[in-house]
């Protein structure tokens, strides 16, 4: 579904409310007995007027009232208790509801495509999760209960009220209905700023997360200032919306006011004037007056549940728009059929490659292709590498192998089936991804290095960490394997990540290992290691390998070369330095520093 644009507003927006029901789901029995408690509490307590005004009648007759004080004693004391137990109940299941909402925008933000983290701000997801999953609770835990117990409340006041003196009760009705006009004007309102408020916040902080996310860059360009004027427009934009919604919420108090104490006063003229002519009793009067008094909390509790439930849209309907994203989906695909090789393809080999590449096109955006009809092979055991200058789509290649996308047209079979026909879970099981930047997450080592095999044995921990040579750095380390690497792995050097990322892949024994320039960070001495370390790495699996560095392109046994998204040259180092000019100009590049390699295309930024 399209996110609908910042200050976008249409019909979901007026009919949102009637989604609420859907909320409920899983908890309508706690709901249910609240509901029975709330009832419970308005009957005890609707029942105090009656015997203040039996109470007054038996004063006025000379008649005992010892025992009606006494159960009117009792009934205060039992409306509190079960009023108390029913608003716990509700305010429990609002955060259980709450609880159950943020579980499932958790649950689906990390499992959306890859395509809509291209075009969402990773910052603004998290603001719905957090900020916006939080302002739920007003409209839930708050305005729901409130509408509810307000609801129930004004009912049987009512009833009482028109049993008592309908003529009086329709002088009430007259004013409460001039404070509702008021609040209703308002509502509309209030939704559309609290809307607004949660979109500068999610800015705000998606602005914030950008900043964070480099701050030595910002520190090094002196950026502080320019950043923090960034983040604080997104600031004052949801303190403008909150003002506006407080503005507007401001109205509600004051209509409340006018229609309880508007309204009591004129009860109180007009009654005491009808018990002055003998139109009426005492009794009467101060029962209805009672009820007066106890119409101020539903009706207070019902306007001010309007109020808080349309600050609640704007975050329920943020929360919706990321609930209806559809999610990657890990169902066979109806194109994953075992796929025949062509006569001849194998050049003579019997089994079929690890990989293979078959006319595959693919573009992140219509008509704008990454990928145009890519063909090669990667055979079992093998060393391959991917070379080419940037943004030749040598990065989309392990996006489609993950599968982080699928192709436009074109095959892509891992050991001669196409990688459609498992899902995608099953399929990335079989493959480990060594990206460039190598993420380390924020905990220990030992965490990190088990992160794909959270039950790994230690003897297979002890082995990737001998393959990725870290046996020195962990034995320098004060608390070894479960020192924190800090956030993003900052207490690391460039190099000490690149092989936790290498090892971490290890671990889970892939098929397919994906090396996205794994020499980047490492300096002369590592670089050997970890050469050594990708040699005895194709005993146990094929490993493709995005390489720029001379020394890992000498080490393939298979060169792939790519170019303005196509296959130019495939081939081993001998083989192309004799036959393709292009491999020749890329040596030539790197030899002399120029990387800037002639392109015959524009492509996407950073696709390859």
């Amino acid at each position: 579904m399209k996110p609908r644009a910042t200050g976008e507003t249409d019909e979901r927006s007026r009919t949102a409310p009637r989604d609420f029901l859907r909320l409920l789901h899983g908890h309508r029995r706690w709901v249910a007995l609240a509901v029975l408690l709330t009832l419970g509490a308005s009957a005890l307590s609707l029942a105090q007027p009656l015997l203040v005004k039996q109470v007054i009648e038996s004063t006025t007759s000379g008649s005992a009232i010892g025992t009606a004080l006494v159960l009117l004693v009792v009934l205060f004391l039992a409306q509190a208790l079960v009023q108390g137990l029913a608003q716990f109940v509700l305010a429990r299941t609002g955060e259980g509801i709450v609880l159950g909402i943020r579980l499932g925008l958790i649950k689906h933000v990390l499992r959306l495509p890859m395509a809509v983290y291209d075009r969402h701000r990773i910052g603004d997801l998290i603001s719905r999760t957090s900020t916006d999953s939080t302002t739920l609770r007003l409209l839930v835990a708050e305005g729901f209960t409130e509408a509810i117990t307000g609801v129930i409340g004004l009912i049987g006041v009512v009833a009482l009220m028109i049993w008592l003196d309908w003529l009086m009760f329709l002088v009430v009705l007259g004013m409460v209905a001039i404070a509702t006009m008021i609040v209703v004007s308002v509502l509309h309102g209030i939704e559309v700023a609290s809307l607004s408020t949660q979109r500068a916040t999610g800015a705000m902080t998606a602005d914030l997360e950008r900043a964070l996310g480099a701050i030595r860059t910002v520190r090094a360009s002196r950026a502080e200032q320019r950043e923090t004027d960034r983040i604080a427009d997104g600031a004052r934009s949801a303190y403008a919306g909150s003002v506006r919604m407080a503005k507007l919420d401001a109205v509600v108090a004051p209509a409340i006011q006018l229609a309880v104490k508007g309204s009591f006063v004129v009860v109180l003229l007009i009654g005491g004037m009808r018990v002055a002519d003998r139109q009426g009793s005492i009794a009467d009067l101060a029962a209805f007056l009672l009820y007066m008094i106890y119409l101020v909390e539903p009706i207070g509790m019902l306007f001010q549940s309007l109020s808080t439930m349309e600050q609640g849209v704007g975050a329920y309907r943020r929360v919706t728009e990321v609930l209806e994203l559809p999610t990657e989906q890990d169902a066979v695909s109806g194109a994953g059929a075992p796929v025949s090789r062509p006569a001849g393809g194998s050049g003579g080999r019997s089994r079929a490659p690890a990989l293979e590449f078959r006319d595959v096109w693919f573009g992140y955006e219509p008509r704008r292709p990454v990928l145009r009809g890519v063909t090669f092979e990667a055979p079992e055991h093998s060393h391959v590498a991917l070379i080419g200058s940037s943004g030749v789509g040598k990065s989309t290649v392990f996006a489609l192998i993950e599968r982080f996308y699928d192709p436009d047209s074109g095959h892509i079979l891992a050991e001669g089936r196409d990688i459609r026909a498992s899902g995608r879970a099953e399929h990335r099981a079989r493959i480990g991804l060594v990206e460039q930047h190598a993420p380390v997450l924020y905990g220990t080592l030992r965490e990190n290095l088990m992160y794909a095999v959270p039950d790994a044995e230690p003897e297979e921990l002890d082995r990737v960490v001998e393959l990725a040579h870290l046996s020195d750095l962990i034995t320098r380390l004060p608390r070894g394997l479960d020192t924190d690497a800090g956030e993003h792995g900052m207490a690391l050097s460039g190099g000490e990540r690149q092989r936790i990322a290498i090892a971490r892949a290890l671990l889970a024994r892939p098929r397919l290992l994906l090396l996205d320039e794994p020499t980047a960070h490492l300096d002369a001495v590592s670089e050997a290691a970890l050469r050594r370390s990708m040699r005895e790495a194709t005993r146990e699996c094929t490993l493709l390998v995005i390489a720029h560095r001379m020394s890992t392109i000498h080490a393939a046994d298979l060169i792939v070369v790519l170019d303005a998204g196509r296959v130019v040259a495939t081939g081993s180092h001998g083989e192309l330095l004799d036959s393709s000019e292009h491999y020749r100009s890329l040596l030539r590049a790197q030899q002399t520093g120029d990387l800037r390699v002639p392109r015959t295309a524009g492509l996407k930024g950073g696709a390859g």
